[in-house]
């Protein structure tokens, strides 16, 4: 039997496994969590949580399930909700209305379970997430539109659906522990009352604190974790199990206060979310018995079609009544609902729980949870592209640019490929070059690209090349390597690094320093920004008959910089070295253009050219 030390790095191990496996096959991570929890338990016997944790288990699972619900009710601010458009905010009410109330009807009435744990099983059941969401569109790649409804109904639904299922189970919880209505409505309020009142506090001094800089900064990460920990065990000690429905009000409003700067607490939890949010699952997963998903028999498929051939469809064609969502939209979101994290993490919580009150049936809520997740990730994730495909809803192809930069050099070349209707986005860190790229209506995301949060909510519909055009060279080679294995390495480009870095060429990797020497003819980001405060500008130069390439040459004395050629099947390609095919008529040049002219062109040929 290995030491409890081994099994406890094993854990450890095995999660970083699994979510290496899910980036490579480009699959959401909880599938392989669940998947080497389950190998690692009920299948090899390798792992029993029980009387590795003992006593321990269902606390250490409790401030797991509160760190996630305080993590994602810090992504839920109003204006987001209202900024993404009448389907997202038809689907939140709407979609977990539906979802909550089939779901129940459907597990009472196959299952014979309680109607207390229909109803908490119903509320679990509406919950997507952005975890599963997002690495599932990567691969479907759908229309903007469709992408942006999915992406940002789980970015929201997440947070809701953890607090309507958080209300569920204090609801049920006030009502197991009281003898008569009155005392059970009592209990109830009371949890509602301390939930609400403490979270809400505790989120406006956490909010203050941050905003008024009463916390070093490295402790901004590890002070509020900790003080959300702590309101939480506070919480539970004034009414018993209100801590969830606690912090998720702590996240909300701090979410939603005014220049309190979140940013970094999110970015902390990506780090901790690969140990303690993975291991968790893997927990989880291990504890699952087989014999009790057998026990569930057909009635789970017919629990699990209700869900996913009724209650999707039913709330995607609800919410939709009003909008302008053609037959094909609506059919493709219909089958596309991911179940994700919270609805596993707050199963085998709420369960352990509801069985300690006497809820006989609420053994079954687990299994059935977990085979709803299996069931619509794997499931959706085979077949969404080929239904996106069938139903023509899908992009033709990812042709289109993130650019690493929003400078002034930057944002000039994103004009110019727009006006060739090449999709685009900017990323920068630095705040008055994205205000500036927006000002100039290009799409643009503040923050580090390489981040989760970039992952989550930076729309990649249309984009599969890199363009890396920024001075931040440890950027730079962070969203170089990060984005090879995303886009593939013949979709990367990045300025060369300058006469300096060559010399530390030998330390990186050969696919680095090809791209590093040969985009725009292997210019470096000073080169360019020199050419630009020298008054160079992009323009685009249409060739024909009458004004060739070699005309071009002649007519800039080979001072122009070219940037993009567009060939004459409207292929957009950036210039990386020595042209393989001299451009031929027809063809549309990008080029990097002097201010004045060396020779002046023919009167005839002046239309052929159209400044950005």
């Amino acid at each position: 039997m290995p030491s409890i030390v081994m099994l406890l790095a094993s854990i450890g191990v095995l999660s970083l496994f699994c979510q290496w496996l899910a980036w490579r096959v480009r699959m959401p991570a909880i599938l392989f969590l669940l998947a080497g929890g389950l190998a690692a338990g009920p299948v090899l016997g390798w792992l029993d949580p029980q009387p590795l944790f003992g006593d321990l288990l269902f606390p250490v699972i409790s401030l797991a399930v509160a760190v996630i619900l305080f993590e994602g009710s810090l992504t839920l601010r109003y204006q987001e909700i209202r900024d993404h458009g009448k389907m997202v905010r038809n689907l939140i009410p709407v979609g977990s209305a539906v979802t909550c109330l089939i779901g129940t009807l459907a597990a009472r009435w196959a299952l014979e379970v309680s109607w207390e744990v229909a109803l908490l099983f119903g509320a679990i059941s509406i919950v997507t997430g952005p975890t599963v969401i997002v690495p599932l569109l990567r691969s479907v790649r759908p229309t903007a539109k469709l992408a942006n409804i999915l992406r940002w109904e789980g970015i929201i639904i997440d947070p809701v659906g953890a607090l309507l299922a958080v209300l569920v189970f204090e609801g049920i919880v006030s009502w197991g522990q009281g003898n008569v209505f009155g005392h059970s409505l009592f209990i109830f309020a009371k949890t509602l009352a301390v939930g609400f009142l403490i979270g809400a506090v505790a989120g406006y001094l956490n909010g203050i604190a941050l905003r008024r800089h009463l916390l070093p900064q490295y402790l901004h990460n590890a002070g509020t974790l900790t003080f959300m920990l702590g309101v939480y065990a506070l919480s539970n000690e004034l009414a018993h199990e209100s801590g969830l429905l606690t912090v998720t009000v702590m996240g909300i409003w701090m979410a939603n206060m005014k220049q309190v700067p979140i940013d970094s607490i999110l970015e902390f939890k990506e780090s901790l979310s690969v140990l303690l949010i993975s291991g968790l699952f893997i927990i989880l997963a291990a504890r699952v018995e087989f014999d009790a998903m057998a026990a569930l028999g057909w009635d789970m498929v017919i629990v699990l079609a209700a869900l996913i051939l009724l209650a999707r469809p039913a709330s995607v064609f609800l919410a939709a009544i009003g909008t302008t969502l053609n037959w094909r939209e609506k059919l493709f979101l219909s089958w596309v609902a991911p179940r994700g994290i919270v609805a596993a993490a707050v199963s085998a919580l709420f369960a352990y729980q509801l069985q300690k009150l006497g809820y006989e049936s609420a053994g079954a809520l687990v299994p059935l949870v977990f085979m709803l997740i299996i069931t619509t990730v794997t499931l959706q994730s085979l077949t969404a592209r080929p239904i996106a495909r069938l139903l023509k809803v899908a992009e033709p192809a990812d042709y289109g640019y993130l650019i690493i930069g929003a400078n002034q050099m930057a944002r000039k070349i994103a004009a110019a490929l727009q006006k060739h209707e090449v999709p685009v986005t900017l990323t920068d860190t630095n705040w008055e070059n994205v205000r500036q790229a927006r000002m100039d209506n290009l799409q643009v995301y503040f923050g580090n690209p390489v981040s989760e949060h970039a992952t989550t909510h930076l729309d990649f519909t249309g984009l599969g090349n890199l363009l890396v055009i920024s001075p931040y060279k440890q950027l730079n080679t962070q969203a170089t390597y990060h984005f090879l294995d995303w886009f593939g390495k013949n979709n990367v480009f990045s300025l060369s690094e300058g006469d300096q870095d060559q010399q530390a060429a030998r330390h990186q990797t050969a696919e680095k320093v090809q791209r590093t020497r040969g985009l725009f003819g292997g210019v470096s980001y000073a080169k360019l920004a020199s050419l630009a405060s020298q008054g160079y500008v992009v323009k685009t130069t249409q060739l024909s008959e009458a004004f060739s390439y070699d005309d071009f040459e002649t007519q800039y004395e080979r001072q122009a910089l070219l940037l993009f050629v567009i060939d004459n099947r409207g292929r957009i390609q950036p210039v990386t070295g020595a042209l393989e095919k001299k451009p031929g008529k027809d063809w549309t040049l990008i080029s990097l253009i002097p201010p004045q002219p060396p020779k002046e062109r023919k009167e005839k040929d002046v239309d052929s050219e159209s400044a950005v």
